[in-house]
């Protein structure tokens, strides 16, 4: 297999400014003060992302998607993110398993 030095220039540039843009929001986000409302606007960002990602595919496929979503959607409320995931998952699977 070969590699085309354009394509992997590409890619190099492309992992760059993905870990610019994060890095940079890190240190611009070090001088912000954030009061409570704003801080929990900001907490609520990771959830929302999500719902957003699951949500196409949980409407769009069978009930053990569906009420899988609902049940990550639940645990994103009060639980890590990482947390709620693997539950969803866990609930999927289990779904499936069950036969619905």
């Amino acid at each position: 297999m070969t590699l085309d030095p354009q394509t992997f220039l590409a890619i190099l540039v492309m992992a760059l400014a993905t870990a610019a843009t994060r890095i940079g929001g890190l240190v611009l986000f070090g001088f912000l003060t954030l009061d409570r409302r704003q801080k929990r606007a900001m907490e609520a960002i990771p959830p929302a992302v999500l719902m957003a990602v699951v949500a196409p595919t949980a409407l769009a496929t069978g009930p053990a998607e569906t009420i899988a979503a609902v049940v990550t959607a639940l645990a994103a409320l009060r639980l890590p993110l990482l947390a709620a995931t693997a539950l969803g998952v866990a609930a999927v699977a289990i779904l499936r398993a069950a036969g619905l």
